[in-house]
């Protein structure tokens, strides 16, 4: 048996006395093995005091040593002695078995655990040869020599293989400890103590894994006892709080944390060693020896349970969170930011209104950034001018235009003293704000003692290099001081507002320009007309620009007639309103040639088609002129595109009224049809030709002549009105048609009715409207006599025109209409052809007209100090307010007017206008 390995008294290797050891210790966890029968069937455990003859059978005496919960030895007396030991305890986790040899070297006693390690139940194992059974045959030899040594008396301890006997046989490694005994006869007899080498080992490797654990680990570790008090701690914990971890044995919470977060932590602690429930990452502030710096950590707690499952106390681990703390705040505050920018895009700039822009911005930062907060303008800047001036000094007048508080009754203390919303002021030349104006940079403002704002900043408003107005932002105390960040924020929020405040400069500024380009294209006010009441309405298809191609026009002509004129260039916005500019200009410039209809469309037609081509001549541009050749071949090299885009095109209805003879002549170039309502009869649309539309050319245009009796409704309309999306167009007509049911109202009231009844039927295009009733000159107003082709003529138009001036009580009036009248007859007479007709008109001024049947036109000249003659229309031209002439169907008119007496227009007096001639 010398070949079996041995461990103490004959191992070599010195580690194997470690295990011995630990062997050895454990046999007091062996528990008795109730009912084992040595070979002859007598009682195997009798007690016994003498220990060196009943070391064998006192096993199960052994049994009553345990270990308390620390897995510290039992007391050698008192009760702790005869103490149970509750199954889990450390011998049950180690596995250590025991039985015993006799003096025949048989198996005399078999312990349970045995039973367990080798497979083996008692009843079989007792009588077995050890060796035989369970060592390799190989080594028998080796065994019995050892067993002989044994039972002479001598201890051996030492590693062995292992077999199981039986059909399942298996190899193990244990470590066996002989201590030799005697019988009660004085025989040599061993008692055998074995551990399971495997079970061994895997302890060894938990107990480094867990110092390995607990010392290397880069957290702070701490075992807590169940009275709050640092059983171990590890090298981490020891580095942050300083000494080694043998120092911090024994102390408690509030050693390392003061109140009340001690409190916190300790009532944690209590609840976790009572209840079992752990604590994930819970967060305590609390300072490190010899700094005064706040720290955070995260720790981790649970319960802690001995071998048997009784709580021992809860284990700490713990991690340092101040950066990720900061990082995290930093993250959380940038994400703030980002949503505020993203609130302010979102919100600021949706109005185009100055005032409201800055309230928007206010709405967004407080109290989302601040408590308090305010906006200044350049008050140049709101009453217009292209530039806000801003003056080197930063010291310009600027008009408070919001102002916004989270503080209830808290005023803002920007400057010297508050300024209310709508104040103009200015800011010294040595204050914060003035600084921030000057070198649109922020600038921080202190705050004063005793005052609410504990922390400000002055903003410049910064848009395309341009200062616009201040933004101050102010926190409270109690607040959070602005910081770098905060500053930078500040400074993006208010560069957004400005770009929105100076694009509403810029709006209001092109807003106001295309106003006055649209009002400066419409009669202003309320038109006024000879025999007709007039009213109108302009409503822009664009809210935003207010302008469109759609307009009317009342034209007063000679003779006390008008021309009603609507249109719509096709189109909208500025470039519409501008085509529809020039054409209306063209119009009244051809109305006022006293054309016919027709004939002003025409002309009008070829303007419209020269607009879309700049510097191209205003005619010859029909099919098949050479004029239209010429411009092909000019337009041939451009873009298809560009040519489309130049094309404008209009519709237009031109109507000339006499108010004489009530009769109205119609033209109408591709333009919806008028509307006539006669009293007691319901509303219908004219039948006008409606011809082609300005622009189009090459299509001659037709007139229409109706008299419209007294008290008539004339309604001219653009598309506008009657055309919508959801609706068809005939469907808008007889919309309009049937609004129009009691045109016994006044004009301004029926124009209202008709914009409300048609609301649903029109949709985004622009709408012009215009309506006019007839109020025709009474005959007692006209006065009208037809002349002999003779040169007593002359004298009886002078006596006719001051017996009608008489009879219309115009005797102021009577001395220069004579004259004027006797002038115009002479040329009749001399330079026009058939008879002469005289009519006298009176309306809200005085009008002569002379016709005659000759087609050769007055044309006024500078006569010589030497000519006897020609200065005739020079002296009408000096005493007449209006003078002209018209060609007719038969011949010609010429025609002036002269105001009437209570007209506050002063007369000429005729003696001086003749010296003037001279």
């Amino acid at each position: 048996m010398s070949e079996i390995p041995a461990k103490a008294t004959e191992s070599d290797d010195p580690s194997d006395g470690a295990e011995t050891g630990a062997a050895g210790g454990a046999v007091a966890g062996e528990p008795p093995r109730g009912g084992t029968r040595d070979r002859g069937g007598r009682a195997a455990a009798h007690a016994s005091d003498d220990t060196s003859h009943g070391a064998g059978r006192g096993l199960p005496a052994v049994s009553g040593v345990t270990a308390d919960a620390d897995g510290m030895s039992g007391e050698a007396s008192g009760e702790s002695l005869w103490q149970t030991s509750p199954p889990g305890n450390m011998y049950d986790y180690i596995r250590v078995a025991s039985f015993s040899i006799g003096p025949d070297g048989l198996v005399d006693q078999w312990s349970l655990r045995a039973e367990q390690i080798f497979g083996i139940p008692a009843e079989r194992a007792v009588g077995m040869d050890p060796i035989a059974a369970f060592v390799t045959p190989d080594l028998h030899d080796r065994g019995q020599r050892k067993m002989a040594e044994i039972l002479d008396g001598r201890e051996w301890t030492g590693v062995i293989p292992f077999r199981t006997p039986g059909p399942a046989e298996t190899e193990g490694l244990a470590e066996v400890y002989v201590m030799p005994t005697t019988t009660d006869d004085g025989e040599r007899a061993a008692v055998c103590i074995v551990v399971d080498v495997r079970t061994l080992r895997r302890i060894e490797t938990d107990l480094a894994a867990s110092q390995a654990i607990f010392g290397q680990s880069p957290f702070g570790f701490l075992l807590i006892d169940k009275d709050l008090r640092v059983r171990r701690a590890n090298e981490r914990f020891a580095s942050t709080f300083g000494g080694t971890p043998d120092d911090h044995r024994g102390r408690g919470v509030r050693d390392y944390l003061t109140s009340p977060e001690a409190e916190r932590v300790t009532a944690t602690l209590r609840r976790v060693l009572e209840t079992g429930e752990s604590i994930t990452d819970m967060h305590i502030t609390g300072f490190v020896p010899g700094s005064d710096e706040r720290r955070h950590w995260s720790i981790n707690l649970y319960r802690v349970h001995s071998g048997t499952g009784r709580p021992i106390g809860v284990a700490w681990l713990g991690t340092d969170v101040t950066e990720r703390r900061t990082a995290a705040r930093e993250a959380a505050a940038a994400r703030r930011n980002l949503a505020l920018l993203n609130e302010a895009g979102a919100r600021i700039g949706n109005s185009l209104d100055l005032e409201t822009t800055a309230r928007e911005l206010l709405d967004v930062v407080v109290p989302g950034f601040c408590d308090l907060a305010s906006v200044d303008l350049y008050q140049a800047l709101l009453v217009g001018d292209e530039t806000p001036p801003g003056l080197a000094d930063g010291s310009a007048e600027l008009r408070r235009v919001a102002f916004a508080s989270a503080v209830s009754d808290a005023p803002f203390v920007g400057g010297p003293a508050p300024v209310p919303v709508g104040a103009v002021h200015h800011y010294p030349f040595n204050s914060p704000c003035a600084d921030a104006l000057r070198a649109a940079r922020p600038q921080h403002v202190p705050a004063e003692d005793g005052q609410l704002v504990q922390s400000s900043l002055a903003v410049p408003m910064v848009a395309h290099d341009t200062v616009v107005g201040l933004v101050q932002f102010s926190r409270t105390k109690g607040s959070e001081p602005f910081g770098q960040r905060d500053r930078e924020l500040a400074m993006e929020l208010a560069a957004r507002a400005a770009v929105c405040i100076d694009n509403a400069r810029l709006y209001r500024r092109e807003h106001q320009r295309a106003l006055i380009l649209q009002r400066s294209l419409l009669p202003p006010g309320d038109p006024v007309a000879s025999g007709l009441d007039i009213a109108c309405r302009y409503l822009p298809g664009n809210a935003a620009t207010e302008v469109g191609g759609d307009w009317f026009d009342v034209i007063e002509l000679p003779g006390h007639r008008t021309a009603l004129v609507v249109g719509d260039v096709m189109g909208r916005g500025l470039r519409a309103a501008v085509a529809m500019g020039e054409l209306r200009t063209a119009v009244r410039t051809l109305a006022l040639l006293d054309l016919e209809p027709a004939e002003v469309l025409s002309a009008l037609d070829e303007i419209a088609r020269g607009l879309g081509s700049p510097g191209a001549p205003s005619q010859g541009f029909g099919p098949g002129s050479p004029g239209g050749v010429r411009q092909a071949s000019r337009t041939a090299g451009r873009p298809r595109d560009a040519d489309l885009s130049e094309v404008y095109l209009a519709t237009c209805v031109y109507a000339v009224y006499d108010s004489v003879t009530r009769r109205c002549t119609f033209a109408n170039a591709g333009h919806l049809p008028p509307v006539l309502v006669e009293p007691g009869e319901q509303a219908l649309m004219l039948d006008v030709p409606p011809g082609m539309p300005l622009g189009v050319g090459g299509e001659p245009f037709e007139e229409v002549e109706v008299e419209l009796p007294e008290g008539a409704l004339l309604a001219l309309y653009t598309d506008g009105l009657v055309e919508s999306r959801d609706h068809p167009l005939d469907e808008g007509l007889q919309a309009f048609v049937g609004a129009l049911t009691d045109p016994s109202l006044p004009l301004e009231d029926v124009c209202d009715q008709v914009l409300n009844t048609l609301d649903t039927h029109h949709g985004e295009d622009d709408i012009a409207l215009l309506m006019a009733r007839v109020q025709g000159l009474p005959a007692e107003s006209v006065g009208d006599w037809t002349l002999p082709r003779e040169p007593r003529s002359v004298g009886r138009a002078r006596e006719y025109t001051r017996g009608q001036l008489l009879s219309w009580d115009l005797e102021p009036l009577v001395d220069t209409t004579e004259l004027l009248v006797s002038e115009l007859v002479t040329n009749a007479l001399r330079y026009g052809e058939g008879e002469i007709r005289l009519r006298l008109l009176l309306d809200r001024t005085l009008v002569c007209e002379v016709w005659d049947a000759g087609l050769v036109q007055p044309r006024r000249r500078r006569a010589r100090d030497t000519d006897e003659g020609g200065r005739g229309l020079q002296l009408v031209g000096l005493l007449s307010a209006a003078w002209g002439s018209r060609r007719t169907p038969r011949g010609k008119t010429v025609w002036f007017e002269l105001p009437l007496p209570d007209g506050g227009t002063g007369l000429t007096d005729p003696a001086e206008a003749l010296l003037s001639l001279f």
